[in-house]
């Protein structure tokens, strides 16, 4: 299928199967952009079930694009995967999270593309900082929002957790330790409208570190009843990583239909998300997390239509794809510097009637590393498979 007059998209996955990668704020290559994680399922038109797996795998470039399949995992979903993630102390291994038998528990196992499966840590890993000190881990088990969760973590009843005890744990990736980083009842305290949350069901979600390690950004979410999950609010905080500073930095009068996507920006306090606040259509805004009331900057006017951002490496680019618009996802790079923004590929979404939402493939843009590789998930040609893009290519067409 056409996706762009000049620009010519590389498909890296099998044209047999769905294959994919997930979420848009973390990298997918290793160390030398030889190998792109992925995962392979069966079906892309409902919720896994108990006990369905997914093939943990990788794509080598070195070998005519090969899909390499490695494991099999019960802790997946569309949206996010398995949280694949490459370990910066150790070559050429990566982390996936796994449903364990033995235990009845949420872990993550830690794979070596020659040595095979070397390890794992206690808890499932939801995401890592860039330079790989450390693991955030969460309770999956209560995101009402099960495309975002695993279908062997069971859905939590209880309107409110454990106040003291659960939160984001800390782990440090090279020795597997783990400690409270931020506990329910230090976030509550913090919470703009504490009154309103007696009866409401309360969850996390969503955990960023920012480009220096040194804070966590993340969504404490509530809603009615965990069951249905048709509307939430949606409350975005901070934290150093030594657990001070606790701030809410993004209330829900500022996100509430006015906001889809957060991320960290270029420096480590500027966060960058995708606001309709002038009620225009969805522009890319960044503002500084340390200044109070907020003052935000509007980089672009953007696509019109929200979706998912993240900054080059170099800060000086951003790419940024749209939710379906009539059937079509819309990819564009933004150079910083002017605003100007252009279309890098139009992508039909194609998915099977009566898909429920949430499993959905967006394109979730990213970066290699050293900002010289581009790839999306995406299901134009009626299976979801991973393509590339150069960026060389990309800027020629931007300058030309």
């Amino acid at each position: 299928m056409h996706i762009h007059d000049q620009l010519n998209w590389q498909r890296l996955t099998p044209d047999t199967g769905h294959h994919f990668f997930g979420y848009y704020d973390r990298c997918a290559w290793n160390h030398d952009n030889s190998k792109h994680l992925c995962l392979s399922v069966e079906q892309c038109e409902r919720l896994p079930m108990a006990g369905e797996t997914a093939t943990i795998g990788y794509v080598d470039r070195n070998a005519d694009m090969s899909f390499i399949p490695v494991a099999k995992t019960r802790a997946w979903c569309h949206q996010q995967g398995a949280m694949t993630l490459w370990l910066k102390h150790l070559e050429d291994a990566f982390v996936y999270n796994d449903f364990d038998l033995n235990t009845n528990r949420l872990v993550s196992r830690i794979h070596h593309v020659e040595r095979g499966l070397i390890g794992s840590y206690d808890h499932p890993i939801y995401t890592i900082s860039p330079d790989g000190q450390w693991g955030v881990t969460l309770n999956f088990s209560r995101i009402p929002r099960r495309g975002y969760s695993y279908a062997d973590a069971t859905l939590s009843m209880q309107m409110h957790p454990d106040l003291d005890n659960d939160g984001f744990h800390l782990i440090n990736m090279k020795t597997g330790k783990s400690h409270l980083l931020l506990s329910y009842r230090q976030i509550i305290a913090k919470h703009p409208m504490p009154y309103e949350l007696d009866e409401l069901y309360w969850w996390l979600n969503h955990a960023i570190f920012n480009c220096d390690s040194s804070k966590l950004l993340f969504l404490f979410r509530t809603c009615t009843d965990p069951k249905i999950c048709d509307t939430w609010k949606t409350h975005m905080y901070t934290v150093n990583l030594d657990g001070t500073d606790l701030v809410c930095s993004l209330p829900d009068f500022y996100w509430h239909q006015m906001i889809t996507h957060q991320i960290w920006g270029r420096t480590p306090n500027e966060i960058l998300v995708d606001a309709n606040w002038r009620r225009q259509g969805a522009e890319y805004v960044v503002y500084d997390n340390r200044i109070r009331p907020l003052q935000a900057t509007r980089l672009s006017a953007g696509l019109g239509n929200m979706g998912h951002l993240v900054f080059s490496p170099d800060g000086q680019w951003l790419l940024a794809d749209t939710y379906p618009v009539d059937g079509i996802q819309t990819l564009a790079i933004v150079q910083v510097a002017t605003g100007q923004c252009t279309v890098i590929g139009k992508f039909k979404h194609v998915q099977a009637v009566g898909t429920i939402v949430d499993v959905r493939c967006d394109l979730h843009p990213k970066w290699s590393s050293d900002g010289k590789l581009i790839t999306i998930d995406s299901i134009h040609e009626g299976y979801r498979a991973i393509y590339l893009m150069r960026f060389a290519d990309v800027l020629k067409l931007c300058t030309q």
